[in-house]
């Protein structure tokens, strides 16, 4: 099979929380926005009219969902299979009072996610955006990051229907210099195999 001309209409999204299951979120959201982190330089301007190049650390990954929950968030976070809301990304997972009730008040505490973001012209996908996409039967491309936080969970019902704005962002590199964020394709040419991404923990990031 060859690639497709674009990549355009559908996309699978899957949010981990660090040690838990991947939850699917695609069915919620309407765009997604991927800002990678400038990799900028400054310049100094020397005595004899030269320029020197000052590099400047890498910024923050920064990755915006436009999204239509209809749940504060999804019940049983940890083991859920398909997001139900946004909510408890931005505060900590709740002990639930009753199967169907979710109650989750702000707090001060902050969690630790991997997003990922897929298109493919695969007609499924197994675990989502995490999951293994076959080639040569099928081109994909996926952008995930792990190590990051929810810093912005906002709804909005000024057009009518109530819209949240969610925004994720994570550093370039951890504390020891590994890289949180991955840029992964497959052509749907060759033989390779875009893999499923592993467990989310504290010490493996999935890919």
């Amino acid at each position: 099979m060859t690639q497709p001309d674009s990549w355009s209409e559908v996309a699978w999204v899957s949010i981990a929380k660090q040690s838990g299951t991947d939850v699917i979120f695609q069915t919620l959201t309407e765009t997604v926005d991927i800002d990678i982190g400038d990799k900028d330089f400054d310049v100094i301007a020397t005595l004899a009219g030269g320029r020197l190049v000052k590099f400047t650390p890498q910024e923050p990954t920064t990755i915006t969902l436009e999204a239509y929950p209809t749940e504060a968030g999804s019940i049983g976070f940890a083991t859920a299979v398909t997001g139900g809301g946004f909510w408890d990304l931005f505060t900590t997972f709740q002990t639930y009072a009753a199967a169907d009730l979710i109650s989750l008040p702000t707090d001060r505490n902050r969690n630790k996610f991997r997003i990922a973001i897929l298109w493919t012209d695969a007609t499924s996908v197994t675990n989502g955006a995490a999951g293994q996409v076959a080639s040569p039967a099928n081109a994909a491309l996926r952008v995930a990051a792990s190590d990051g936080y929810f810093t912005s969970v906002k709804p909005s019902f000024t057009d009518g229907v109530l819209k949240f704005t969610v925004t994720y962002k994570v550093p370039p590199f951890d504390k020891n210099g590994t890289g949180n964020v991955v840029v992964q394709s497959i052509d749907g040419v060759s033989t390779a195999t875009l893999s499923a991404l592993t467990s989310y923990t504290s010490t493996v990031k999935g890919w």
